[in-house]
This record gives structure tokens, C-alpha cells and sequence, in this order.
């Protein structure tokens, strides 16, 4: 690609190779920084176009942009993605053969390569060290450099030596990107590259096309089958599991019930996991039920939901998660469903982690701002970006601001359920979980209540008022408050400090009440604007139908070749001539010249003649599992079989 200089350069490319007429946000003042020679640090979130801001700037200066990215198994997607647009891409790492490596590196030293993928480990060799010195250099890119700060210490070491880039090649500009960050994260990476000097582009995380919404969790199976069906019916989606286990189980409930499904977690062979990746990003439709094992750096535009089955450990991990839905700014759905049980497993999970004091006390805060999100009774995503020291207003598109919970005076059995865990340790020495206090609460006899004698007890059955889902719900409340807290394997119930407060009366407790269950047709005016008429959804379908052919063909992820939303525009405009569809967003000179006459043939209710020749790739589901490091960070261990 001819690299251009002029002073609406950064504009050119962005229409003339992406097929955008405008920047976003601050993409616009990040890519001119770039472009003049700055160091940038840029916190963006999921699906804001972070990729351009290194992208673009590779285009417009003098030499190759070097892109440093973990996720060796999604290289050869995002070298067809960019190749697919015009852009002389290529990647170095372990999956090639000598000779192709040797073909990359001569294009390279030839000045025929913008933009090169390097896992960081890469950069540990000399080799290739030298071969960057030979080459002339237009920026340095860090992808995903949240790993600097939360991870890099036990998963990726080589991420905290790139610092080097800026010791070795002073006049190189550098750019470190990450779609989530705390204030901590966020100057912890700052000092760990060497980018406190550099300028900090701090956008917005919210994304207003996410519908947010927190269940409490009764049958998570047939919950999560019900969104599916009612909300997104062959809809490409992820669930996330705790789990192994329960991943296997989930994707077979799933395929039994006809939803298409495959599972994905560290236990899994290399080779399964690889082709199982593959199959997500080529295939429309399908469900992939994972661990967090899998997600980063999976570009699929057209992820309509994630679903967590289990709570996640913190908001930053959830954030980072449900991020990975509507990336092309569709309506979307994060769905959550969360029960007291979760909060015990995170606790005892906590309990047994290694680590000193002070670590265990850190993934209490994650987990106490988590259980924060989950109880709150205002708008989540004031909550959520609040968590990242964003202010925001109440954003009219989560369960609790389209259908509000009520609050209620929660002192009395509060001081009730309280009493009955004073008065077991103080009467008999004993100590239960929820369950059991429960039942005394409740009056219920059963073997355990009857052998201990419990009937005796003064407060046995003066919360009949009250059912069991609605006292769990009180003693989930108290534990996201700090009021209470569990302890051991089997989450035994205990008081805290600021219990004896509410014992006494100087406390007030307000509970939630659980609101009426909220659905997508709920928010039906946010989807409004995204609805096709019938004649454009026929269109619609006829496009992706070719769109599927043409990436079956190619060995490609269907969104190379167009996005659901380019597809969306052209069946809503239905251009006419070359000319109209320029005009369409995502559609850049060279998919003009791939696709163009095909796509006029189909909106124009004919069968499109061949197009032009276009090469293709498809790595071998081993090639994707040779790598120098698992493209994917980390996997839980399994707890114990009978924690729920």
C-alpha cells in the first residue's frame, strides 16, 4: 500500500481503506498524535476502534507498524482482515515454516509490509530484535496491555520487558492500548512501559448498545435456554461458566435442546480448543460455553449476548466479558444469573487462594464491588462506570431502570436472622449455613432441626412471614453489605463487626426486592432503529447466506468479508450502482473492487457472478495449537464437585 503523508492523510485511508467517512470519539486526536511522533496510552473500550488508532498511523508514516499482541491463535483473522481491506499484513510466530517465515522477513526488510503481528515472546529473540533493527520502524503497538498489570507477572513475563522498545528504539512512537482499566490498572501500566511522559486518552466505557441485566438465579438452564429462544434465536453468543464441568454440561444441555453449541476450556486438548475457536469465528449461530479462558482479543462483531452462569470474581472481569458482545454497536444483550451459593464459592474460593494477607483482601474488594453491581437498586451502568471512575446518568436500557426493584425496611429480619446465629453460638456452640438458619427461621421441621432441637430456639419460626427465595435474597443482601459473612467449606454463616449495630438498632438495613423478570422486548425502542422491513430482511438474510459462502470459500470468519451492520445498511439503502455502495459504511476501496458487482447482483435479485480471485489461508487446527505460549491466559481449576 502506498503509505501517504499529506495533512488530511489520516482521513483518506480511513475512507479509502476501511470505508468509514469519520472518526470516532478520540480516535481522531489519537491518531494525529501518533501520526507527528507521540507516545500514547489509550484506554477504549470493547468495539470503540481501538485498532485504528494504530492502524491508521501505520498507513500514513514512513515503515512498518509493529503490533505486539498475545494472541497468537487469532493472528492469521486479523492479518485476513486487514489483508481483506488492502493492507499489506503479516504475522511472525511459531505456527509458520521456515520458509514462510523467511518470506515475511524479505518483505519486510523490502519495505512490502505495513502492519506485522508479534507475540511478545518474539521479541525475547535476538534475532528478531536485529531484524527489526533493519527495518524501518513507523510505531510500535501494545495490544491488550492490561496484561502488563494484571497478569503478566505468572502468564505472559515477556510483557513486562517491553519497556525495551522504547530503550532500543528511542524515536519510534508508541502506542499501549487496552479496553479495561481501573485508575490502578491504569497507571500501574503507565509506569511498568514507560509511558508516564506519554499522552492518556481516557474514553468512555460505556456502551450504550449492551443491555445489562442480573437474574436471581433459580434453574440457570432453563433460564438461559428461555433468553436464547425468546431473545436470540440463532444468534451467535458466549455463555461463561466457572467451571469445566459445568462448561461440558452447559454446551450438552445446550446441543440437546437444539442450540448449537461447543465448549472451550484449558483442559480441552490444544487441538479441540483451536478448531472449536475456528468454528465460532467462521460459523454464524453458534453458542460457545467457555471458561474466561476464552474471549480475549476474539474480534466477532455480531456476538448478540454473553450469559454468566456463575458469578465473576470481579467488575473489571465482567466488564471486560460482556464487552465482547455487540461489537458492530447492535443491540445486545449481558445477562447474568446470580445466586447466594455464588457468593460462597467466591468466598471460599478467596479463603483458599495462595497468597498473603493483603492479596486475599484485594480479590475481597473485587468481589465486594461485584456483589455491589449485583445488589444494587440503581442503574447498572452508573454503577459500572463508576467502578472505572467514570460519572454518568441513569442510562434507561438495564433491568433496573426498565423496570425498578422497590426497597424495603429490611431491619426487622435482619436482627431475626442475626439473632438466630448469635443465639446457636451462644446457647449451643454451633454454626450452620443459609440453608439451615433458614429453616429455623422458617419453622420447618426437618431431621436436623429435630436432632438438634432447634424447636426450642426463641426465634424458631418467626420469619414464616417471609419464603425461602425471599430470605435467601435477604441473606445475600446482608453479605453484599458486609453485614454478614461466610466462612469454611460449607459457607457457614458468621457476624462482622457491623452486625452488632443492626442488633442493636443503630443500623437500618433497605433491602431490594427481586423486580419483574425484563426482557428485549422491554426495550423495544432501543431495537426499533436496527429493525428491518420485510422485504430488508430478506435482502438481509440473502446477504449473509453469500457472506457465508464467500468466507466458507476464503477460509475466513464471515465478518472479513462485510459486518452484520454493513450488511444491514445495504439492505436498507439498496444502492444501485458502485458509486452508492462506496457510500455505505465498511465498504473501502479494495471490497468495492472484491465484492462489489456480486453484491449489486444480489440486492438487484439476481445470483452474483464469480468475483475476483482472492487468496486464502485456513490453518490447520495444529498449526493454531503450536504455539510459543497458550493464545489465552488463564482456566480455574475445578471446585469441588458438590459446591452446589
Amino acid at each position: 500500500m502506498t503509505q501517504v503523508s499529506s495533512p488530511d492523510a489520516a482521513l483518506d485511508v480511513l475512507g479509502r481503506v476501511f470505508g468509514y467517512e469519520a472518526f470516532r470519539g478520540d480516535q481522531a486526536e489519537i491518531i494525529r498524535h501518533v501520526i507527528g511522533g507521540g507516545d500514547a496510552l489509550v484506554l477504549m473500550p470493547t468495539g470503540g476502534g481501538k485498532s485504528l488508532c494504530y492502524q491508521v498511523p501505520a498507513l500514513v508514516r514512513a515503515g512498518t507498524g509493529v503490533v505486539v499482541s498475545p494472541l497468537i491463535a487469532l493472528m492469521q483473522d486479523q492479518v485476513d482482515a486487514l489483508a481483506a481491506n488492502g493492507v499489506r499484513a503479516e504475522f511472525l510466530n511459531s505456527t509458520q515454516s521456515l520458509d514462510e517465515r523467511r518470506r515475511v522477513e524479505a518483505a519486510l526488510l523490502a519495505g512490502e509490509v505495513d502492519l506485522l503481528y508479534l507475540a511478545p515472546e518474539r521479541l525475547a529473540v535476538e534475532s528478531t530484535v536485529a531484524l527489526l533493527d533493519r527495518a524501518p520502524i513507523a510505531l510500535f503497538a501494545i495490544d491488550e496491555a492490561h496484561c502488563v498489570a494484571q497478569w503478566g507477572h505468572d502468564f505472559r513475563p515477556d510483557y513486562l520487558r517491553l519497556s525495551m522498545l522504547h530503550e532500543r528504539w528511542p524515536s519510534v512512537p508508541r502506542i499501549a492500548l487496552t479496553a479495561t482499566a481501573t485508575p490502578q490498572t491504569h497507571a500501574e501500566i503507565a509506569h511498568r512501559l514507560q509511558l508516564e511522559d506519554a499522552r492518556h486518552f481516557v474514553a468512555s466505557f460505556d456502551r450504550p448498545n449492551i443491555q445489562y441485566r442480573i437474574v436471581p438465579k433459580e434453574q440457570p438452564h432453563k433460564q438461559l435456554l428461555e433468553l436464547i429462544r425468546t431473545e436470540h434465536p440463532g444468534a451467535a453468543g458466549i455463555v461463561y461458566c466457572l467451571s469445566r464441568a459445568s462448561v461440558e454440561k452447559t454446551a450438552e444441555l445446550l446441543v440437546s435442546n437444539g442450540v448449537p453449541a461447543l465448549p472451550y476450556h484449558a483442559g480441552l486438548p490444544a487441538e479441540v480448543r483451536a478448531a472449536n475457536q475456528a468454528r465460532f469465528l467462521r460459523e454464524d449461530g453458534l453458542v460457545m460455553v467457555a471458561t474466561i479462558a476464552f474471549g480475549m482479543g476474539i474480534d466477532k462483531p455480531d456476538v448478540r449476548f454473553v450469559a454468566h452462569l456463575d458469578l465473576p470474581k470481579s467488575v473489571e472481569g465482567y466488564y471486560q466479558e460482556t464487552g465482547r458482545a455487540g461489537r458492530d454497536g447492535l443491540p445486545s444483550t449481558a445477562w447474568l444469573a446470580y445466586g447466594l451459593q455464588d457468593v460462597v464459592q467466591q468466598r471460599r474460593m478467596i479463603d483458599q487462594s495462595e497468597g498473603d494477607l493483603a492479596h486475599r483482601r484485594r480479590l475481597s474488594s473485587h468481589l465486594d464491588a461485584m456483589l455491589a453491581l449485583c445488589e444494587t437498586a440503581g442503574c447498572r451502568r452508573v454503577q459500572l462506570l463508576a467502578y472505572f471512575g467514570q460519572p454518568s446518568s441513569p442510562c434507561g436500557n438495564c433491568d433496573t431502570c426498565l423496570s425498578p426493584p422497590e426497597t424495603w425496611d429490611g431491619t426487622v429480619p435482619a436482627q431475626k436472622l442475626l439473632s438466630t446465629i448469635v443465639r446457636l453460638k451462644r446457647e449451643r456452640n454451633q454454626t450452620f449455613g443459609a440453608g439451615h438458619i433458614i429453616d429455623i427461621l422458617r419453622g420447618k421441621q426437618t431431621p436436623r432441626a429435630q436432632q438438634n432441637g432447634h424447636e426450642a430456639l426463641a426465634t424458631w419460626g418467626i420469619g414464616a412471614d417471609l419464603s425461602d427465595q425471599q430470605w435467601r435474597g435477604v441473606v445475600r443482601q446482608l453479605l453484599a453489605q458486609g453485614l454478614l459473612a461466610t466462612q469454611g467449606d460449607y459457607g457457614i454463616l458468621t457476624l462482622t463487626d457491623a452486625s452488632a449495630q443492626v442488633l442493636s438498632g443503630d443500623r437500618s438495613v433497605s433491602l431490594r426486592t427481586e423486580p419483574e423478570r425484563v426482557t428485549r422486548q422491554a426495550s423495544k425502542t432501543k431495537a426499533a432503529a436496527v429493525d428491518l422491513e420485510p422485504a430488508q430482511r430478506e435482502l438481509f438474510e440473502a446477504l449473509r447466506s453469500w457472506r457465508a459462502a464467500q468466507a466458507r470459500e476464503q477460509g475466513v470468519p464471515a465478518y472479513v468479508v462485510f459486518g452484520d451492520a454493513t450488511l444491514r445498511a445495504i439492505a436498507t439503502a439498496r444502492p444501485s450502482t458502485l458509486g452508492e455502495l462506496a457510500g455505505i459504511s465498511g465498504v473501502g476501496q479494495k471490497k468495492l473492487d472484491t465484492y462489489g458487482e456480486q453484491v449489486l447482483a444480489i440486492v438487484g435479485g439476481g445470483t452474483p457472478a464469480r468475483g475476483p480471485a482472492v487468496s486464502s489461508f485456513e490453518p490447520s487446527a495444529q498449526e493454531l495449537a503450536d504455539q510459543e505460549e497458550p493464545p489465552f491466559f488463564f482456566d480455574e481449576e475445578p471446585p469441588p464437585e458438590d459446591w452446589r
